[in-house]
């Protein structure tokens, strides 16, 4: 039985948030093409909802769709306009208790902030919006340099597009990653994008002279299983070490290091997903070296070891 998710529509909402989830998640299908997710959508009273780009769409259900969910998707809204208080209206409060899981995209963390899902939880937004969140949620653990964050039952993703990255990660997280993988690639998207929101935060234009970066990081992608250091990389860039450091930070929004780190993680999950590889050549693969290493890094990455992890997200053939 395919997955339900409700996306839960308001007034002023973000089109291609209210677009993302049906496409990504109808992307999803097992290897013999069934699908895996069904997205309803609904509105309070079922009533029309107006998008900040002047049409309106005509949600299928009213709230008592959401009993019947798997998972409730808040899409964003523009400028945060139903909640200038940090309030939301008593009936959506009341609709979002008690689910299973809920997600929001872009500014639909504003919903669920105002509805008392995110105290004391860690959550993200759209960047632009970050500072006027903190101030009406001081109890929410604001992350704004994240593209998404997953907290079990509640998951947010920062602005806009990384609505996608966040849908892609919990089919993953569902299915494995070569479902999320094959759906990735219908919708025409890596299946996981490089950094984080910080890259994406307003900065002056690094010189186009020397700013690539990303030739070296295809390279690096290439040799996971290899030592590379700092002067290394900036040799392949033909930069300085201090040029090469700086651009590939402002072009990722993090040091090479944590980037090679994060992608190395990346591959061992991946190897631990899809292959019977033991844990040790899976390091040697994914360039930790060490299974100690490896599982360090594992579980600062997603909280459990090696072998615990390929239990929980190996999967079966459907």
């Amino acid at each position: 039985m395919a997955h339900r998710i409700a996306v839960l529509v308001l007034d002023h909402f973000a089109p291609l948030d209210l677009g993302v989830p049906g496409q990504v998640f109808w992307s999803a299908e097992s290897p013999t093409g069934e699908k895996l997710y069904e997205v309803v959508t609904c509105s309070p009273g079922r009533r029309p909802v107006r998008c900040s780009a002047g049409y309106a769409v005509l949600p299928d259900h009213d709230l008592d769709v959401l009993d019947t969910a798997d998972t409730v998707l808040v899409p964003g809204i523009h400028a945060g306009r139903p909640m200038k208080d940090g309030t939301v209206p008593g009936p959506v409060r009341d609709a979002l208790q008690g689910r299973d899981r809920v997600m929001s995209i872009c500014t639909g963390a504003f919903v669920l902030a105002a509805a008392g899902l995110l105290d004391g939880r860690p959550a993200t937004t759209h960047w632009r919006d970050a500072t006027r969140f903190a101030t009406l949620f001081p109890q929410v653990k604001l992350d704004p340099s994240v593209l998404f964050i997953d907290d079990g039952d509640v998951l947010t993703s920062a602005g806009v597009a990384a609505g996608l990255d966040l849908c892609l990660h919990v089919i993953r997280r569902d299915h494995g990653s070569e479902v999320a993988n094959r759906a990735a690639r219908r919708c025409v998207m890596p299946p996981w994008r490089d950094g984080g929101q910080a890259q994406y935060i307003e900065r002056p234009l690094p010189d186009p002279v020397d700013a690539g970066t990303a030739a070296t990081r295809a390279w690096m992608l290439d040799r996971l299983d290899t030592p590379l250091d700092l002067a290394t990389l900036a040799e392949h860039a033909r930069m300085s070490v201090r040029t090469f450091t700086r651009r590939f930070r402002e072009e990722t929004g993090m040091s090479p290091a944590r980037w090679l780190a994060g992608q190395r993680v990346q591959h061992a999950r991946h190897l631990l997903e899809t292959t019977d590889l033991g844990v040790e050549e899976v390091a040697r693969r994914a360039g930790f070296g060490t299974t100690v290493s490896l599982r360090q890094h594992l579980h600062a990455a997603v909280g459990v070891a090696p072998l615990a992890y390929r239990h929980t997200f190996r999967r079966t053939p459907l």
